[in-house]
């Protein structure tokens, strides 16, 4: 069993939280119970998130996606009432990390998803290991678009939408950053990768990959995301002792 407060401080300072202007809040976000034993992580804290956490019971959930974006309505009421008063009724605390885990060199989402997929990390496009969104490397073997995006779908267990570029033959490098990032693509490209990986797609992305002359896969939002924060949730439980659960709440997107 451990302190709220001493999770939260590990977790901020692993994260380098301080130094992320993100569009949300980053570390503890709804207060609950100070004495923390079972720590249930989930990629974001939707109801059936919080119903499972609930049932275990759970002291700490923590997410990748919470609460509290930048214009989003601040009115306390539906759908947010329930999730709120879930947390606030059971006593539970609410962490959560955005830019700050995608970042992260070792328990990151980027770091996690590199090393699902199997690829030799370069560095980041803008910067130190670390210090930049946009991460650079090599995949396992050389290979074509269509079998780059058929690797992607066999580890992440969902299927790629594959956008090829013509004249782009064998992948050398490659460039990643989950979720919803399409419009890094650009900066993918000037950092001279042959595919770029990513979460979500919009329908600029199409015309972006195929004029520019780089391939890119929409893998997932979800399925990008639900490395990092078991990562970290395992790293936690560890530190501290406590009882960690990692549940998937299925998301097509």
């Amino acid at each position: 069993m451990a302190h709220r407060d001493a999770l939260v401080a590990a977790c901020d300072s692993r994260l380098q939280a301080s130094r992320f202007k993100d569009y949300t809040v980053n570390g503890l976000q709804v207060e609950g119970r100070e004495e923390v034993l079972r720590l249930l992580s989930g990629v974001t804290a939707s109801q059936a998130l919080l119903d499972e956490a609930v049932a275990w019971g759970a002291d700490l959930v923590l997410v990748h996606h919470g609460y509290f974006w930048k214009n989003e309505p601040v009115a306390i009421t539906g759908m947010k009432r329930r999730r709120l008063q879930t947390l606030l009724i059971h006593d539970i605390n609410l962490l959560a990390y955005h830019l700050p885990l995608d970042a992260h060199p070792e328990l990151g989402n980027n770091a996690e998803l590199g090393r699902r997929l199997g690829f030799t990390v370069e560095g980041c496009a803008d910067g130190a290991m670390g210090e930049g969104l946009l991460w650079l490397g090599a995949p396992p073997a050389a290979m074509n678009a269509r079998a780059l995006s058929a690797h992607v779908g066999e580890r992440l267990g969902r299927e790629a939408l594959l956008v090829e570029a013509p004249h782009v033959g064998e992948i050398r490098r490659v460039a990643w950053c989950t979720g919803g990032a399409q419009d890094m693509i650009t900066a993918a490209w000037e950092a001279g990768a042959d595919a770029f990986i990513s979460g979500e797609i919009s329908e600029r992305t199409t015309h972006l990959a195929r004029e520019l002359g780089i391939h890119y896969l929409c893998a997932g939002h979800h399925a990008t995301e639900r490395d990092g924060v078991r990562a970290l949730g395992e790293w936690l439980g560890v530190e501290f002792s406590l009882e960690h659960r990692f549940v998937d709440i299925d998301n097509p997107a």
